[in-house]
């Protein structure tokens, strides 16, 4: 049995192939790639192998997208850190995955799947299950909170709380559901980048409001809307005519 093994760590791909020519002397590692791009080239290149260990992080990226790049059609069996449950996705999509550290009782097991897989003539990866997969994982984390300091104290100020970030006067300011303020080390453009855009939407350069903040909204001329925000502020809470349309369709989420 041919195999390739699709790893980025070189200590994890030694102990790997040593692990399975123990379990299963009649195997032949003929190759170890480290990289998306390394794993597509080869793939295009040289004959199928009979079995495919692959890491879900590579290199250059995740492996899954490998399948975006190329057709895969040998049997594979995923080596991962993460959680199973973030897998059970694909499981049905492919022959096994081994949570790393990987334990040799496991790996025998995923093997005896492999010959399971050969005597039913197999399957091929499902890569729109694959691609839905790879959002779950390359899945963006927002902040949870942002550290701010009362009066010599140091405190954390979670991000539902926040009814509105807004700049006054040069300085970037949260203001929280119960109308505190709390002044913050960031800039409005580096806020969108932190926070969630299905809660937090930009109306204009110097506010971003929290979806709840949002009382009423109102037609304004010249194609624009005006919102009523809670708690109540004296700034300018009109919707820029440019960031209309993209508003509407935030809020019809």
């Amino acid at each position: 049995m041919k195999v390739l093994i699709i790893e980025d760590e070189k200590p994890a791909a030694k102990r790997l192939t040593k692990m399975v020519t123990t379990c299963r002397p009649d195997c032949e590692i003929i190759e170890v790639l480290d990289s998306v791009e390394g794993a597509v080239e080869w793939l295009e290149t040289y004959k199928k192998p009979d079995l495919i260990f692959m890491d879900v992080e590579l290199a250059d990226g995740v492996s899954f997208e490998i399948f975006g790049q190329t057709e895969v059609t040998s049997p594979i069996i995923f080596t991962t850190a993460y959680d199973a449950y973030a897998l059970q996705a694909f499981k049905v999509n492919s022959l096994d995955y081994l949570l790393k550290p990987i334990d040799p009782d496991e790996l025998d097991k995923a093997l005896c799947q492999y010959d399971k897989y050969t005597q039913k003539g197999g399957k091929i990866i499902n890569s729109s299950a694959i691609d839905q997969l790879l959002q779950t994982l390359t899945k963006k984390e927002y902040k949870e909170r942002f550290l701010v300091k009362i009066g010599q104290q140091l405190t954390y100020l979670k991000v539902c709380d926040i009814a509105y970030f807004y700049s006054d006067a040069g300085l970037i300011f949260a203001c929280q559901h119960n109308g505190k303020r709390h002044n913050l080390d960031y800039t409005l453009d580096q806020l969108v980048e932190l926070i969630d855009p299905k809660d937090f939407f930009r109306i204009n350069r110097k506010i971003i409001t929290h979806l709840p903040s949002i009382k009423k909204i109102h037609t304004y001329f010249n194609s624009r809307l005006k919102l009523e925000l809670s708690p109540p502020t004296e700034l300018e809470t009109i919707v820029s005519r440019d960031r209309v349309s993209d508003f509407k369709k935030w809020l019809d989420k």
